[in-house]
């Protein structure tokens, strides 16, 4: 079950990041930035050379670090010695930001897809992630677009909230995933086979049936990403959270 805490305070993508004022994406800055706010905070993981989970969106290190290179050919302790652009410090480990937010707010952890296609050829990183949350006591839920990582994490750690991250799969942005998995993904056929607890589904395409479905269902849905509180207030008509970014989202009272 997701937890209450999940559903009030709206939840910052990638922490609550703007590179102008010093806090890149998914950065130590960003995270106590957050915390200090008072906003739940959402997060993804990659996997280092050395089996570590990293905190950090991309598969590749140039746009976040301007360093060439997959973050898979990198260390732990090499990615953290990475600074991230616009930033004060490196590429953090999952137990470092689990270190830092100790259960002063919502945590929403988003991981990547290892596989490459959205297929079976997971684990190494759901194996990391359930290592490191293993002792930690504060709110927390994962969650993943490949279905297989879900599962997975079902199985590590039976007792943590899990979610599947949807979306309408559009060729144009997922070009590298084949046609039968985009078609077969759209309309979230594996919530119950992966014993799931939520959705956090993309925000322009919260209108789908399946979604409704869900929701009538008493599923929890999170949305992704708002960049306004227009759109904001849109999604509210759906969605029962917000993952926002670029404005100060309102707090409940």
């Amino acid at each position: 079950m997701l937890p209450p805490s999940f559903l009030a305070a709206p939840i910052a993508h990638r922490a609550l990041h703007d590179r102008a004022a010093g806090r890149p994406e998914n950065s130590v800055e960003a995270i106590e930035a957050a915390i200090v706010a008072g906003y739940g905070i959402e997060i993804d993981l990659q996997l280092s050379a050395d089996g570590r989970a990293m905190v950090f969106h991309d598969y590749d290190l140039a746009r976040l670090t301007g360093e060439k290179g997959a973050i898979q050919r990198r260390s732990a302790s090499e990615l953290g010695a990475s600074r991230l652009l616009g930033g004060a410090t490196g590429i953090p480990t999952l137990p470092q930001v689990l270190d830092l937010v100790a259960g002063r707010v919502p945590l929403l952890i988003e991981l990547k897809d290892q596989d490459g296609a959205l297929g079976a050829a997971v684990g190494r990183l759901e194996e990391a992630t359930a290592q490191a949350l293993s002792a930690y006591d504060g709110p927390a839920a994962v969650m993943s677009f490949n279905p297989n990582s879900v599962r997975i994490m079902a199985g590590l750690a039976p007792d943590l909230p899990r979610g599947l991250t949807t979306c309408s799969f559009r060729p144009e942005d997922w070009m590298l995933i084949p046609g039968g998995t985009r078609d077969r993904l759209r309309d979230i056929p594996d919530y119950d086979d992966v014993h799931a607890h939520f959705i956090s589904h993309e925000a322009q395409d919260l209108d789908r049936p399946r979604v409704a479905q869900l929701k009538s269902q008493g599923v929890p849905v999170l949305c992704w990403t708002i960049r306004s509180p227009e759109q904001e207030a849109q999604a509210r008509r759906i969605a029962d959270n917000v993952t926002f970014e670029g404005y100060a989202a309102e707090i409940p009272s």
